[in-house]
């Protein structure tokens, strides 16, 4: 085709056939750059998610290895308590359950305050009730076994006796 022959509807037909490679081009880079995006986003959930799940498995796993060690606790604590002659026998036992008291301490384990405390269910399991004059309704008045806690999360609860 001659130039002198174009007219110009021609001239104007070409130009939109160039522009509409272009925005295909144009459609096709947004189509990509939103694909990048979106999986740049499930990366991020996905590494948010792992993060999280590996937390909830080290704090399960520490409340598990915990709870079985507490008897422990209470036996050193009931060993204490009996009358001993050899005093350095008591005075190893003592050493002892002190290292395991700081383990459970650096471990977040805190012990549940129940003596003299306002009876609390989600705290304390009362086992027994009493009426005594000398407390008020609902006090905790003995401990049978101590109760303990990491963060907000009761291992195992204090075992009580309630006044009435």
């Amino acid at each position: 085709m001659d130039k002198e022959n174009v007219t110009p509807i021609e001239e104007q037909t070409e130009v939109p056939a160039e522009k509409t490679e272009l925005e295909v081009l144009k459609e096709e880079k947004d189509e990509l750059y939103d694909k990048y995006l979106r999986t740049l986003a499930e990366y991020d959930n996905f590494r948010k998610r792992s993060q999280r799940e590996k937390d909830a498995i080290y704090g399960d796993a520490t409340v598990d290895a915990v709870k079985k060690l507490l008897p422990v606790l209470d036996n050193f604590e009931r060993a204490l308590n009996y009358e001993c002659k050899d005093e350095e026998f008591k005075k190893g036992i003592s050493l002892i359950q002190n290292t395991l008291v700081e383990v459970f301490d650096n471990l977040g384990v805190k012990e549940i305050p129940a003596m003299d405390q306002q009876f609390d269910p989600n705290l304390h399991e009362a086992v027994m009730h009493i009426d005594n004059p000398a407390y008020e309704e609902n006090i905790v008045t003995d401990v049978y076994r101590k109760g303990y806690m990491i963060g907000d999360k009761v291992i195992r609860h204090t075992m009580v006796v309630v006044a009435n």
